[in-house]
């Protein structure tokens, strides 16, 4: 898939998921460079590029995916790029198996656990806690495009006791269930260890805090912004008012679909390398994004 496609299908939700955002990028564009036959390679590179990480505006591991690979074209001979792109694409499939292989150790046999929309990384967490440990789970319909719904059927088809709540009852939910931890994905991860994620998840952690109970979110390094390590804000993303049901004539609609998390609410990040406090994620964006300040061969204006 080309692209241009691919950027339509992102806009669209119709490819969605922090981590599936990044691989269709990424195909898309070992695609193109296959298929290429012009003279600028570098600069109508940059420009599809460009193209892709216009297609959402919060998740971050969208564009940390189109920046690394338009580095990889920068640095390495065309010929070889595709088979780079297949190597991260690998990297980070191995890095979801290990997320879940650490995060699960923090589950215990008895746990009952609360997530929010539908994370991956928390599915997979969950997944690999349940091979060896009785827990139920707690999931919100995470309104208002319900992915709370693909959670639960998720987790039902794996025989994981699930029970489905409406997003208005995470509070009462928490004392009624004695929920032991909350584990949720992430979007972004700026560099002060606030975690930009699905809106409603800021409440849940603020309750969560209250109550004492433990925040976990799980996530791959490719998820931490070296735009915010620079100073960049982190957009929030607006979403179409038709996904609000009904419409009412003479009534605003307001759609964020992200909010901020605090580091003060919450208690770990999980990542491929082991277990953070998110006050150390000005760390890791300097360890893994130094490509970050590979200067660009071709500069594109925004006009363009």
């Amino acid at each position: 898939m080309d692209p241009a496609t691919t950027a339509k299908k992102i806009k669209s939700m119709e490819i969605r998921g922090a981590l599936e955002l990044a691989f269709a990028a990424a195909n898309s564009l070992k695609e193109y460079s296959k298929a290429y036959t012009g003279n600028d390679f570098l600069c109508d590179f940059e420009k599809q590029g460009k193209l892709l990480k216009a297609s959402r505006s919060t998740a971050v591991s969208l564009p940390n995916t189109v920046d690394y690979i338009l580095y990889l074209s920068r640095e390495f001979p065309r010929e070889t790029l595709a088979g780079l792109i297949d190597t991260f694409i690998e990297k980070q499939q191995d890095a979801l198996k290990r997320i879940a292989r650490i995060a699960a150790k923090r589950i215990k046999s008895g746990d009952t656990i609360m997530t929010h929309c539908n994370s991956m990384t928390a599915l997979e967490t969950i997944a690999e806690a349940a091979k060896t440990k009785k827990i139920n789970v707690i999931c919100t319909e995470t309104r208002p495009r319900n992915q709370g719904y693909l959670t639960a059927e998720y987790l039902a088809k794996k025989k994981i006791p699930v029970t489905l709540i409406i997003d208005s009852a995470v509070r009462y939910a928490m004392k009624e269930f004695k929920v032991d931890k909350v584990l949720i994905g992430a979007d972004t991860i700026a560099a002060n260890g606030a975690v930009a994620n699905k809106i409603g998840t800021s409440q849940i952690a603020a309750i969560a805090h209250e109550l004492n109970i433990p925040v976990i979110v799980a996530c791959e390094t490719l998820k931490f912004s070296p735009q915010t390590y620079e100073g960049q804000m982190i957009e929030i993303e607006e979403r179409s008012h038709s996904e609000i049901r009904p419409r009412l004539k003479g009534v605003k609609m307001w759609n964020p679909a992200f909010d901020f998390t605090q580091p003060e609410h919450i208690d770990i990040i999980v990542t491929e390398d082991g277990v953070i406090s998110p006050h150390m994620a000005y760390e890791i964006i300097k360890e893994k994004f130094a490509w970050e300040m590979t200067p660009r061969v071709c500069k594109i204006s925004k006009s363009k």
